[in-house]
């Protein structure tokens, strides 16, 4: 059974960083490209960012270029998201997500498989 499970959310305030982790498990997902969206309350879930299958392509929000970073290691069938000078609008639930094809999207529709959500709260 596939799982994948997020960790690093937390409490910080404007201008700090936090590092998420999602660690997947229940088969290889060298050959998935891996992405991050997110959800704040009241809101649909956005695109945050993605990397192809090998980390040679990556993709942003524009609302995030600059301040955010998406890597995976392959190895540990992990993906992780370096958010750096964080804004309280980036409050929201951030979600892990899986598609089994080689290159990134940006659509929640194309992946298969989620994690269960770290909560990202930003103050002000």
């Amino acid at each position: 059974q596939v799982q994948l499970v997020e960790s690093g959310g937390g409490l910080v305030q404007a201008g700090g960083s936090l590092r998420l982790s999602c660690a997947a498990s229940g088969r290889t997902f060298s050959f998935m490209a891996m992405a991050w969206f997110r959800q704040a309350p009241g809101k649909e879930r956005d695109f945050v960012a993605a990397v192809d299958w090998n980390g040679g392509s990556t993709a942003y929000a524009d609302s995030v270029k600059g301040r955010f970073t998406i890597s995976r290691d392959n190895s540990k069938n992990a993906v992780y998201l370096q958010m750096n000078s964080l804004k309280p609008e980036d409050t929201a639930v951030y979600y892990c997500a899986v598609r089994p094809g080689y290159t990134r999207r940006t659509g929640a529709n194309e992946y298969t498989y989620w994690g269960q959500g770290t909560q990202v709260t930003v103050s002000s």
